[in-house]
């Protein structure tokens, strides 16, 4: 981490990730990126569906290869690069038949590593393995909920799930979030933890860095008018007005469970994620 000398008050309790320390170049490789338009949190029809979004500056997206399908194919690390749309590192591979590859850079590796895909791959940080053949009490990320279609699980800086077992046809393991579940043992995933494990103790420092990264102003719903939110109205700090907490659109929220009982993945959940202590 870097820290800052309070020269400004917004300098005191800035915090950032020192990146000359980790990352091997400032460019990205520009056949591996495209610009995505911002559409500021709005829909097709422009409605705002995700409020506190828009402005920020301009980014380019980094073409990520979540599936790492080239069994048997080794590739070496070239570069550790920051990406603007994600958390974690990653990391730009060229595979020994020339082609490059942007992917998930694990904790701890190394520019002129290699990496390799397969079963028998050796149990070492980068590597990728079918869970069946991960031993219990491994590390692993960008784990994939369904063979060939992707890391889904566990992609974020700093995460990672952790194998407990092997039952059958499925693995099961433990996600960040204290939520235990099945995998089927097919399934890819890339042993080691997520690189950029420090994120969670960045601190901005003002409010003006919050809008460079696309971030706007949160307002409080008590402080608006009843026009404008189900709690607005009223002089001073006045109760909600209404006997159950609900949300800007008028549904029933505060405990209430969103999750739909039939989703085709709930029977692979053996344990629910833990509740947040108030």
């Amino acid at each position: 981490m870097k820290n800052y000398k309070a020269t400004t008050p917004s300098r005191r309790g800035m915090k950032t990730i020192n990146y000359r320390e980790v990352l091997t170049t400032s460019e990205p490789w520009k056949p591996l990126t495209k610009r995505i338009k911002s559409h500021a949190g709005r829909n097709n029809r422009g409605v705002i569906t995700m409020r506190h979004q828009g402005g920020g500056n301009k980014k380019l997206y980094r073409i990520i290869d979540f599936k790492q399908n080239k069994v048997g194919v080794p590739a070496r690390i070239e570069t550790i690069e920051y990406d603007p749309y994600r958390s974690a590192f990653i990391s730009r591979v060229i595979y020994k038949d020339g082609e490059r590859r942007y992917v998930l850079a694990a904790k701890d590796i190394k520019v002129g590593q290699e990496i390799v895909t397969g079963e028998s791959a050796p149990l070492k940080p980068g590597n990728r393995l079918p869970l069946g053949k991960i031993p219990v009490g491994y590390q692993v990320h960008n784990v994939e909920m369904k063979p060939g279609s992707g890391g889904k699980l566990a992609r974020s800086a700093g995460s990672y799930a952790e194998v407990l077992g092997h039952e059958g046809k499925h693995s099961i393991i433990k996600l960040s979030s204290k939520e235990v579940r099945k995998v089927s043992i097919n399934s890819l995933a890339t042993l080691g933890q997520v690189s950029n494990s420090d994120y969670n103790l960045v601190n901005y420092g003002k409010a003006g860095r919050s809008r460079w990264m696309g971030i706007r102003p949160t307002v409080r719903a008590s402080a608006m008018n009843p026009v404008d939110h189900k709690y607005g109205g009223g002089e001073g700090a006045q109760p909600r007005g209404t006997r159950r907490p609900k949300d800007i659109w008028g549904n029933i929220t505060g405990g209430r469970k969103t999750r739909d009982k039939k989703k085709y993945s709930g029977k692979f959940i053996m344990q629910r994620r833990a509740k947040k202590r108030k």
